[in-house]
């Protein structure tokens, strides 16, 4: 009965330096002596100007600079369009992302004007004659719209964002560590005319209310909302109906206005489960709208029925006095989980992207995405696939690394409510997402502009969101900021029980790492470089060795103009530190391309490898790691585990084994000696043989043990020694069969490389 019709395809797009603001139809553009391009829909300005020659291969050498000419250039774009009127229907022109000064016209007719990239506007056809009629979208330049305001003095943001601070665009497309500048605009999502009943179901929020601690009973909510115009109530009626295999609950109710809700007992419900923790089952919602009997709409989505907690504490202390972990249907799940960062930089190729990243998720053994607050809100696909393979999302709001206009009145609080009710309203129904964010790195940013401020006045995430999260979902915990630095964590300047955790990138051993006290780590990472393949496709053959000092590698380490002493400059020296301090200056490992490739590869895996080990080994006391991260969104020299071209780096492999529901892992030396831990992740007892040998093949450990369910414990231990050694770890599932392996290299720092390559094949010939 519902239909959506698409208009995506390829547009007539024009673009120029002009103001398009008086322009209403595609002529307008020409006469004004703008330069017509094909336009895809959805695209870009930047790379439909790639696709017609006039800018160069934009991710290859310095390519990507160029895109700041074209900044301040505006871009309209125009297709027609046949429409025909179906009676008892209305029609909704959608279009699910514009980037971002946008006006709609329809036949040179004014229908919409919108200024926020990050959610879908509707314009409704509620006039429009069946016939020909043209589209027409102008879109005015995000950076010379930005300059309408000033810069107060209670703002703050990274060395490239200023400009970004009134806008409602992805704060990295302004320019980040990890991305590249490429401003944009144009259509970045579908476009279509949605066609529903007139009278119809607008939405259903199934919300838990509450499980018992047995998982026999649940408390579901329903709340709805229907379309009915003028129509008298009495003659409508509502079902609602919810599947999932043998367990169904339903309502039957006579409408008395177009909104209601009623809560409903659901014996043996079928739970979704985190992965590990049980399966994600998920129910089929059904809701029929009957006038006078006869079926007018059918509305269907996804749910799930689960309860989320999250028990937090402000600060915490060497003692472990503190806590921050998350409860799923009452049980606390141990996260293993990577920050979701773009996956392009230019937003339109997302969709055809994430179906070969999203296993990988799987595959590593991820029961946790954190969507990155300086990132888009990623489209359906991801969240649906969530959902369905068990994994939670932690959902940080678009807002990053920066203190944003705190003018309760203004546009940008406006706009910023308007995007929170609808991204909301979009998303609650998802069961994977178990949290509310309220940014990235925004109290941190308090901090760091020097003023001594208080980051809990901050306007957006501790009075807009709040606010309007109280009205439309209280069913899953809100943080506002990661790190959150609540008023006890100001005023005593105590370290926060959840942390980010960076600090000098230096020996991944080293203090910082070491003695970190947190709970819980949101980020943290380490560089790796990509492989000589990878780097060949963006980097020119002559500017490939040596990368120090290089503009391209420098450009593709994310500096806007290729300078080393510019921000972000530094990523490609640390990188080579990173490598020295592992094997040592002036050894084989920085003598070529391949050699330095590898070492930046071996480094970044053991970092990765000890960070997530620290935390499960530890397991209650810590609680979960977000590691950064899983994929790069443009080709680059990152901390990335996965490059731009789904080439895996060592890291991916070192990672899948690290984060084995059961794992087998040695702690660092303490009073002489090394203690062997198993970890459990699943919710039953392991039984398991296991043996520990050196490189030689020697068996210096061996037993069979077995662990407590969502444990982990030291099940043996051996002398330390002074010595550089590697351990090889091997154990088998006494009821499944199930084999695992996972490897230790004791005093990791200054290695022999050749040592260490002949350690890889090792390793390889196990895998």
């Amino acid at each position: 009965m519902r239909e959506t019709i698409s208009l995506d395809g390829t547009w007539r797009g024009a673009y120029g330096f002009v103001d398009p603001s008086d322009f209403s139809t595609f002529d307008d553009c020409l006469r004004a002596g703008m330069t017509e391009i094909p336009a895809r829909v959805p695209g870009a300005l930047e790379t439909d100007l790639e696709a017609a020659g006039i800018l160069p291969e934009l991710y290859f050498g310095e390519n990507i600079l160029a895109v700041q000419d074209y900044e301040t250039a505006a871009y309209c774009v125009s297709r027609s369009f046949r429409y025909e009127r179906r009676a008892g229907f209305c029609d909704t022109l959608v279009f699910e992302g514009l980037d971002c000064f946008a006006s709609v016209f329809i036949d040179g007719r004014r229908v919409g004007d919108f200024d926020n990239m990050l959610v879908p506007h509707r314009v409704p056809l509620t006039d429009l004659q069946d016939g020909e009629h043209e589209l027409f979208v102008s879109f005015r330049p995000a950076v010379t719209e930005a300059r309408k305001y000033e810069i107060a003095p209670s703002l703050f943001a990274q060395p490239y964002g200023y400009d970004a601070l009134h806008v409602r665009k992805a704060p990295h497309m302004y320019g980040w560590d990890i991305m590249p500048r490429a401003v944009s605009c144009g259509v970045w999502r579908h476009v279509s005319i949605e066609r529903v009943p007139v009278y119809h179901v607008k939405d259903v929020f199934a919300e838990t209310l509450s499980v018992s601690q047995d998982g026999r009973r649940a408390r579901v909510r329903l709340v709805w909302n229907t379309e009915l115009g003028t129509a008298d109530a009495r003659h409508l009626t509502l079902h609602i109906e919810g599947r999932c295999g043998d367990s169904v609950f339903r309502l039957e109710t006579a409408l008395r206005h177009s909104g209601g809700m009623e809560t409903l007992e659901v014996t043996d419900p079928m739970l979704w489960h985190p992965r590990g923790a049980g399966d994600p089952n998920l129910y089929q919602l059904t809701a029929e709208l009957f006038l006078d009997g006869a079926l007018v709409d059918t509305y269907e989505t996804r749910v799930g029925i689960r309860t989320v907690k999250l028990e937090r504490t402000s600060v915490t202390d060497e003692a472990g006095k503190g806590e921050f972990r998350f409860l799923i249907n009452g049980r606390p799940v141990f996260v293993l989980g990577t920050n979701w960062v773009p996956v392009d930089a230019f937003h339109w190729r997302d969709e055809e992207r994430l179906p070969a990243i999203l296993p990988m998720l799987e595959d590593l053994g991820c029961n946790m995405v954190r969507c990155w607050g300086g990132n888009v809100y990623e489209n359906d696909f991801f969240y649906d696939w969530c959902d369905a393979h068990g994994v939670m999302i932690w959902q940080d709001f678009s807002m990053a690394c920066a203190v944003y206009p705190q003018d309760e009145d203004g546009d940008f609080a406006r706009a910023l409510r308007e995007e929170v009710r609808a991204v909301v309203r979009r998303l609650r129904n998802h069961p994977a997402l178990v949290l509310w964010a309220g940014d990235n790195e925004c109290d941190c940013a308090y901090l760091w502009s020097g003023t001594g401020e208080d980051p809990n006045g901050n306007l957006p995430t501790r009075k807009i969101i709040p606010e309007v999260l109280r009205s439309l979902d209280r069913s899953r915990p809100y943080l506002p900021s990661s790190p959150y630095i609540d008023e006890e964590a100001f005023c005593t300047g105590k370290p926060t029980a959840e942390d980010h955790l960076w600090g000098p990138r230096d020996y991944f051993k080293g203090s910082y790492y070491r003695n970190s006290v947190c709970h819980f780590a949101s980020e943290t990472g380490y560089h790796g470089c990509p492989s000589p393949a990878s780097l060949a496709k963006f980097i020119d053959g002559d500017h490939l060795w040596p990368p120090l000092g290089d503009r391209q590698w420098l450009v593709h380490a994310a500096t806007m103009d290729g300078r080393e002493d510019s921000p972000y400059g530094y990523r490609i020296r640390l990188m080579w530190d990173q490598v020295e301090t592992l094997f040592g200056k002036g050894t084989e490992a920085t003598e070529n391309l391949e050699n330095f490739a590898l070492a930046s590869q071996i480094s970044q895996a053991e970092a990765m490898k000890y960070f997530i080990e620290r935390f499960r080994l530890s397991k209650w006391r810590r609680t979960g790691i977000i590691w950064w991260n899983l994929i790069d969104g443009w080709p680059q020299i990152s901390d990335a585990v996965t490059d731009y071209y789904l080439v895996k780096k060592l890291a991916y492999f070192y990672i899948r084994r690290s984060q084995k529901p059961l794992c087998l892992m040695f702690d660092e030396p303490r009073d002489g000696r090394l203690a062997l831990y198993a970890v459990n992740d699943e919710p039953r007892e392991r039984a398991f043989a296991y043996t520990v040998e050196d490189d030689a093949g020697q068996i210096l450990l061996s037993g069979s043990e077995h662990i407590a369910a969502d444990s982990s414990r030291p099940i043996a231990s051996m002398p330390a020694g002074e010595e550089k050694r590697f351990f090889l770890i091997r154990w088998k599932d006494e009821e499944t069969g199930e084999e695992g392996l996972n490897h230790y290299f004791s005093h990791c720092v200054e290695i022999d490389f050749a040592y260490y390559k002949h350690l890889l094949a090792i390793l390889e010939a196990d895998r």
